[in-house]
Formats: structure tokens, sequence, C-alpha cells
């Protein structure tokens, strides 16, 4: 039996809301098959007010053994480093991370706010958000760089906006199971399960970005990273791998990836004109280029495919 805290800083509720809809495996299964004791979360715990602080209080002092600490959303450590922007259980949200972080066998933060400090933490940034353990691709965040819980790990981060369930649930199954020490993470604390491969790798449009073919909203066909900005070229994640509700992703629905599971996410602080929009020099070379190219050999490569297209048959049923 595992015991499992989660809570929630500067948060939407999308990663409880995807956690709650997965799949393989479901939330259920995680407590019946796997062993895990979910002794509180925000939005299914039954416990309130003194019974939520004393049992977190528990969890510290070592009275109830935790295995698990689960942070969703953002630390807020404003106004001026006091946390007061985010009370909760009578005081600031921080004190009660970094102790019960201290106290927990693992620590897991889970969607980009938590693991990046994501959206909350784009300048100016007035809450004093930051992530678990890093800000932005800065390692350190709230818990410092030379954080290491008690089982050894730094913190596992399993970012996203919102995490895809399943990285999440199959994460807290090899926690729970003794076989967490086989999951390799990479430098930004990221499972290499989940996210070494690009999400371009499984998309329904990688033909069209061989042939540099532009796609657009509305067109049937054609690569969303010349026009509106798909960040799949260099966004690591599973995303078409492991389909979303087992049906489909971005990318697959015609929707540009907006590259979520990145520590710089969101790209450009929200600059605007820098969403769903690829940012070019002169209106004609994207500032950007797929990972492992240099710019000049991209641009060189892309226009000889342009000049010269070899995929008639994708051409004509890109149109």
């Amino acid at each position: 039996m595992a015991n499992l805290l989660w809570l929630q800083g500067g948060a939407c509720s999308g990663n409880t809301m995807s956690f709650l809809n997965a799949e393989e495996p479901n939330v259920i299964e995680l407590v019946v098959d796997y062993g895990i004791n979910i002794l509180w979360h925000p939005t299914i715990g039954l416990e309130i007010g003194h019974q939520v602080s004393d049992l977190m209080k528990d969890c510290i002092s070592g009275k109830k053994q935790l295995d698990i600490f689960v942070f969703e959303g953002s630390v807020i450590e404003g106004p001026n480093g006091t946390g007061a922007m985010n009370y909760f259980a009578d005081r600031p949200m921080k004190d009660w991370v970094r102790e019960l972080a201290d106290a927990a066998q693992f620590v897991v933060a889970i969607g980009d706010c938590a693991t990046y400090g994501g959206i909350p933490a784009v300048p100016p940034n007035p809450s004093g958000s930051t992530g678990m353990q890093f800000h932005k691709k800065a390692k350190g965040g709230f818990l410092g760089s030379g954080f290491v819980s008690k089982g050894g790990l730094p913190v596992i981060n399993i970012p996203g906006c919102p995490a895809h369930p399943d990285w999440v649930t199959q994460i807290l199954v090899a926690i729970s199971t003794g076989r967490i020490g086989d999951v390799l993470i990479d430098q930004y604390h990221r499972p290499k399960t989940f996210f070494t491969d690009f999400t371009q790798t499984g998309c329904t449009n990688a033909a069209a970005f061989g042939e540099k073919i532009d796609g657009n909203f509305g067109k049937r066909g054609g690569c969303l990273f010349y026009e509106v900005g798909c960040r799949g070229p260099m966004t690591r994640s599973s995303c078409n791998r492991i389909l979303w509700n087992r049906q489909s992703s971005k990318t697959r629905a015609n929707h540009p990836c907006l590259g979520c599971t990145e520590p710089d996410f969101p790209h450009h602080d929200l600059k605007k004109g820098s969403v769903m929009k690829t940012m070019k020099y002169l209106g004609v070379f994207p500032k950007e280029v797929p990972e492992g190219e240099t710019k000049l050999g991209y641009y060189m490569k892309a226009g000889f495919h342009k000049v010269m297209p070899s995929g008639k048959g994708l051409r004509e049923s890109s149109k």
C-alpha cells in the first residue's frame, strides 16, 4: 500500500480532470489493483477543514507515512516571498509544500505549472509563481536544484497542459510497485518513457512536413509547422503514440502542437502574434527549426523541396 497526497497551487485543475479520465490504468484500478491509497485530493477527498490540516501534519511528523506527494499548479511565492497570495489550511501553501516534500518518499510534479512555472510564471509574474524544481529551463525552482526526496530521486516531472492521464497513472504505478528506479529521467526530470520522441512521431501530417506542404486551419492535409506555429518537430512527448481518449491528438485534429511539455511553455512568453503563428525572419524563414537541424541547412533543404516536390499524390490530397 502506497499512501498518496495530492495538493494544488496556482492551478486550473486541468491536470486533475485529466487524471480522473485515465484509462490505462484508471483511478479505480490504481486503488484496487496497485495498492495506492489516496489520502486526500482536493477534488475527490472527503475530509474538510481541520481534518485536512491534521492529516498533513501527521504526514510531516511521520505519524502517517507519505509515499507519494503529488503537486499540481505553480508554487506561488508572492508577494515578496511571503506566499500570502495562496493560503491553504491557515498558512501559505508553499510552506506546506516544502515540509511535505521533505517528508515524502517521492515527489511528483504534474502539469506544466508545477514542473516549470507555466503560464502563471510568464513575466511580469505578479504572483511570484515557479515550478517545484525548475523555473522554465533553469534548475532550482522552489525546492532548489539540490533537492532529493527520501527515495533518492529529485522531483519527477510530468509536464503538459494538461499532462496525458496515462503518463500520470503509469508513473504512480511504477512508484507503488517499486519499479520507479527503472524509469530513466532526462535533464528536465521527465520520464524518458514518454518524453524521448517528438510529438511529430506518429503525426498523420508527418509526410506533409517532409514534403514541405503548408497546412492551415480548415485545410485538409498539409503540415501546420509552416504557418500556424505547430511545435511538434521540437517538442518531446508521446501525444501521437499514446493517443488522447484512445482516439486522437491535437495535430491529428488539425490543431498545432503548442509545445506544452517543454520547459519554455508558453513559448515567446505569449508575445502578441506568437500564438498559433509561425514566427519568421523577413516573413519567410522560420525563426525556430526542428531540433537537430541547423537553420541554414534546414532553409536549404526546405527550399529544395518547395522547388522540386516529389510527392505528387500527397500534394493533391492536401489541397
